[in-house]
C-alpha cells in the first residue's frame, strides 16, 4: 500500500558534484513532519496503530543503488519495478528514498516511496513543493537538526487502548447518524458507472442519462496478484492534450480517460477478443476542502465507465464525457456524507484475516470486478524542480495494484508536461512496456482525430529514454 515516483535530472557539462550528498542535504534542511512519524501499533492488535512523531536517522532511509549495464531505460524501469515491489519497514518512518546511479546517459536519478496512510496524491504534490527548489541557486536555508535515533516513547498500553475506546465512541455515533446518506451515495457511485454514452434529452443534465451497466467484464487485468511488479513510464505534451479538450469542449480528465480506454481497446484485443461490455475505471475522489493542504490522506474512490466498446476516439471522449458528468454529480454529495475515520476496534484482526481469505481463495478469477483498472490524475508542480541545482526532467508516479485489479495508471503533471506512470502486476501484465506504447498510440489517434488540422507534434515521449538508449548506442558503435 506504498507509492512512489520516479525522478530524472539532467547533468550539466562538468557536473562533479555528489548527488547523494544534496539529497541527503535538501532533505535534512527541509524535513517536514509527515516524514518523521511512525507507526506505533495498539497491544493484541486491538485497533488501528496511532502515528508518534519523532526524530529520524537519514542514513536508514537513504540508499544507493547501481543500475545493471547497460544503464539504459529498460533497466532503470526494471530496478524502480523491483523496488517497488519491496515492503516498508514498519518500525521506522514509512518511505524511503532511492538515488540510482549508472544511468548511460550520465543523468541522475532517484526513485522515492512511501506508505498511502502518510499522504495522498494532493499531499504528495504538496509534499514536492516542500522538498524541491525552484530555481537552480535558491537562497540558503537553515538547516533543522533532524538526523538522530532519538524517536518519541511509546505512551503506555492502558493509555493506547483507553485512547482506541474513546475514539471508536465518538466514531459509532456519526457512524449511525450518518449511515443512510452513505449507504444512497455508495449506491449512486456504482450506478454512475454505468455508460452514459447516450447521452439524455437536451435541457437535461448528463447525469440523467440512464445506466447501462455498474460492473466491468472479466479481464487479463483481473486476477489475484502476486508479489512481482511491473514499471513503465511516458510522456506527453500537457498544452496538447489541454487543446484536445477544448477543441472537444471536456476536460483535461476526460480526455487522459479516453486515451486510457483507447490503449487497453488496443493491449485486450491483441490479447484475444475485445470484452463486449466497457471496462470500469476506479478512480479518486478528493474529500478535501479548498485550501487544505495538509499531509495527510483524504479521499474516496469513484466508478466511471471507460467506453472501450466505442472504436472512434472522438465518439469515445464524448461517451466518457458523459460518463465523468454522472459520476461528478455523485460524488459533490459524497464530499459532505463520506467519512474518512471510522471506529478500529477489532478491526486489524477482521481486515488482515478476510485480506488473507481474499486472496487465497482465488475469489478475484472468479467473480466479475467492480473496477477493471484504477486510474489517478494528479496536478502536479508547474514549474521546474531543482536538487542540489540539477534541473528535474521527469516526475513520473508509481501506485498501488491489488487483488482483481492488476494494473493502476497514474499521471502526474509536471512542468508544461504529464507524465505516465504504470505500475502492474507481472502476474497481469507480463511486459508493461507493450501497454505503455499503446498508450501512446491511443494519444496519437485522439490528437490526429480531434484538431482542426494536422499539427507538428511537440509530444516529449520518452525524451529521457532516447536519450539513454542513444548514449548506449554511441558507445557500442565506438566499441
Amino acid at each position: 500500500m506504498h507509492v512512489g515516483s520516479l525522478h530524472l535530472f539532467e547533468v550539466p557539462s562538468g557536473y562533479q558534484g555528489d548527488f547523494v550528498a544534496a539529497v541527503t542535504a535538501m532533505l535534512e534542511q527541509r524535513m517536514v513532519p509527515v516524514l518523521r512519524r511512525r507507526l506505533a501499533t495498539m497491544p493484541f492488535n486491538l485497533s488501528n496503530p496511532i502515528w508518534l512523531q519523532g526524530q529520524i536517522d537519514l542514513s536508514r532511509h537513504i540508499e544507493r543503488i547501481r543500475i545493471p549495464q547497460p544503464g539504459d531505460w529498460s533497466a532503470l524501469q526494471a530496478v524502480v519495478a523491483n523496488l517497488h515491489a519491496e515492503l516498508l519497514d514498519r518500525s521506522r518512518p514509512l518511505w524511503m528514498l532511492y538515488v540510482l546511479e549508472g544511468l548511460a546517459s550520465g543523468q541522475k536519478a532517484y526513485y522515492f516511496k512511501i506508505h498511502h496512510a502518510m499522504l495522498d496524491g494532493q499531499a504528495g504534490a504538496a509534499l514536492a513543493d516542500a522538498l524541491f527548489d525552484t530555481c537552480a541557486t535558491p537562497l540558503p536555508r537553515t538547516t533543522t537538526h533532524i538526523v538522530s535515533t532519538h524517536v518519541d516513547r511509546k505512551p503506555s498500553a492502558l493509555s493506547l487502548v483507553a485512547a482506541a475506546f474513546r475514539h471508536d465512541a465518538t466514531q459509532y455515533v456519526n457512524l449511525v447518524r450518518d449511515l443512510p446518506g452513505v449507504m444512497r451515495t455508495l449506491v449512486g457511485l456504482v450506478r454512475s458507472s454505468g455508460d452514459h454514452s447516450v447521452l439524455p434529452s437536451p435541457g437535461k443534465p448528463a447525469h440523467a442519462a440512464k445506466s447501462k451497466m455498474a460492473f466491468g467484464p472479466r479481464t487479463p487485468l483481473n486476477v489475484t496478484i502476486g508479489h512481482e511488479r511491473g514499471f513503465a513510464a511516458a510522456t506527453i505534451s500537457l498544452a496538447e492534450v489541454s487543446a484536445i479538450a477544448k477543441f472537444c469542449e471536456v476536460t483535461v480528465n476526460d480526455v487522459v480517460l479516453a486515451v486510457c480506454g483507447g490503449a487497453l481497446r488496443r493491449y485486450l484485443g491483441r490479447l484475444g477478443p475485445l470484452p463486449k461490455k466497457a471496462l470500469i475505471a476506479s478512480m479518486p475522489i478528493s474529500l478535501r476542502s479548498k485550501g487544505d493542504t495538509g499531509f495527510h490522506t483524504k479521499a474516496t474512490l469513484s466508478l466511471v465507465s471507460l467506453a472501450t466498446t466505442i472504436a472512434n476516439p472522438v465518439k469515445r471522449l464524448q461517451a466518457v464525457h458523459g460518463n465523468t458528468a454522472a459520476t461528478k454529480h455523485v460524488a459533490k454529495k459524497s464530499k459532505s456524507v463520506i467519512p474518512t475515520d471510522f471506529p478500529s476496534i477489532g478491526v486489524p484482526w477482521l481486515v488482515g484475516t478476510l485480506a488473507n481469505l481474499y486472496g487465497r481463495s482465488g475469489v478475484p478469477d472468479a467473480i466479475p470486478p467492480l473496477a477493471n483498472v484504477l486510474i489517478s490524475n494528479v496536478p502536479g508542480p508547474t514549474v521546474p524542480l531543482y536538487v542540489g541545482g540539477l534541473r528535474m526532467t521527469g516526475y513520473w508516479p508509481l501506485s498501488i495494484v491489488e487483488h482483481g485489479i492488476g494494473l493502476n495508471i497514474t499521471l502526474m503533471s509536471y512542468d508544461g508536461k504529464l507524465c505516465l506512470g504504470l505500475t502492474v502486476a507481472r502476474c497481469a501484465v507480463p511486459d508493461v512496456q507493450i501497454l505503455a506504447d499503446d498508450f501512446l498510440f491511443a494519444f496519437d489517434e485522439m490528437r490526429d482525430n480531434t484538431t482542426a488540422k494536422p499539427v507538428k507534434t511537440s509530444r516529449i515521449v520518452h525524451r529521457a529514454k532516447r536519450a539513454v538508449t542513444r548514449s548506449v548506442q554511441v558507445k557500442a558503435a565506438k566499441a
